[in-house]
């Protein structure tokens, strides 16, 4: 049965007061993903050697609670999304440092924390938390006097980079400064210290160029393929190409039989081997209905808080679908990093539902007395 407008329970205020457009662009996104992990993940499950619905089985569950977690906190009021960030902020910041010392070692980093049955990166829990407790501090800058919001929003950012170089990665530490100067340049900050702080920025990547043996390779290949091994690059392109318009149909494809990371950052290709260059367009122009209707909702938001917690989350959202699908098509240096709601990847499928849910509390029409 329909939901009536006179409905007054919580399930009929939040139906009525959501977005039901981003709701539904990010459902498309969801069932996307799990047609493409159902193509993707046979091999590398077999790989395993576990049954060829392994992944999927496993993306179903993280799924359903991925939803949940959505569905629960697109009901909250601002207040409560602070509370909820704060607290998120602090516990995986903890669970990051803890990484430096009893994570596991993947190539030569230390991201994952192995628990009995579960395994957590825990850095991406920090985004969406970052993003929001940047937004209040920049927030209460401009309504409180006197206080040191972009001061303490500045320490914040420090303190979370250099965790996260510590482990290291620099790709989620391009990603949250990119999001953090975004919200300083809508905080109404002066021109010139962006700038500053861009071409600070990049001094800071050619640093880890110099100092970082797997950043330098990895640029170095996007910049000359014959400089080392571009096995999965060319494989992705391959699969690009094999596709064409129309791709050569489900399960069809061959090139991610090949592609070790064929579920997790090298999806995008599988849909393109398999779909074809149309349904490729399909899921690019998803990504930017939601980014784009998000900031057309913005010129209507009186809350600063608001305003800048939903352009910062729609940043992050927008930059990693950017990067998964640039890195893919070698138009960016590659960097595992999955591609929102499509790739497999418990912790960032959690981290993206908490995003996701944030921002349509924000963005609901009514979001409550604490605005």
């Amino acid at each position: 049965m329909p939901i009536a407008r006179s409905d007054r329970s919580v399930l009929g205020r939040w139906w009525w007061t959501v977005d039901r457009w981003t709701l539904g662009g990010i459902a498309l996104l969801l069932i996307f993903g799990v047609f493409l992990i159902q193509a993707a993940s046979p091999a590398g499950a077999a790989h395993l050697g576990q049954s060829g619905f392994y992944f999927v089985e496993r993306h179903l569950l993280e799924l359903f609670i991925g939803i949940l977690i959505m569905v629960g906190l697109s009901l909250l009021n601002p207040g409560q999304i602070r509370f909820v960030a704060l607290l998120l902020f602090v516990t995986a910041f903890i669970l990051v440092v803890a990484t430096l010392y009893i994570g596991a070692e993947v190539k030569g980093a230390r991201r994952w924390l192995h628990l009995p049955g579960l395994s957590i990166q825990p850095s991406e829990f920090l985004k969406p938390a970052f993003i929001v407790l940047c937004a209040r501090l920049f927030s209460r800058d401009l309504e409180t006097p006197h206080f040191p919001g972009r001061w303490l929003a500045a320490g914040l950012y420090v303190i979370t980079a250099i965790v996260l170089l510590l482990q290291p990665d620099m790709g989620m530490t391009v990603l949250i400064s990119a999001v953090f100067l975004a919200q300083l340049l809508l905080s109404g900050a002066p021109l010139k210290l962006i700038g500053g702080l861009v071409t600070l920025g990049a001094g800071g990547i050619g640093l880890g160029y110099l100092l970082l043996p797997h950043v330098a390779s990895r640029i170095n290949r996007f910049l000359n393929p014959d400089s080392g091994d571009t096995y999965q690059i060319s494989r992705s392109l391959e699969a690009f190409r094999n596709g064409g318009w129309l791709g050569v149909g489900p399960g069809e494809g061959q090139v991610k039989m090949s592609l070790p990371d064929a579920h997790t950052d090298f999806i995008f290709p599988v849909a393109g081997e398999e779909f074809g260059l149309i349904a490729c367009l399909v899921i690019v122009a998803v990504f930017a209905f939601i980014v784009l209707r998000g900031f057309w909702r913005l010129g209507k938001e009186t809350n600063f808080f608001a305003f800048l917690a939903v352009a910062g989350l729609l940043v992050e959202f927008g930059l990693q679908a950017i990067i998964n699908m640039g890195s893919a098509l070698h138009l960016l240096p590659t960097k595992g990093m999955t591609l929102p709601f499509i790739s497999y990847g418990g912790s960032s499928l959690l981290s993206l539902s908490i995003a996701a849910g944030m921002l349509l509390a924000l963005t609901r029409k009514h979001a409550g007395p604490d605005r």
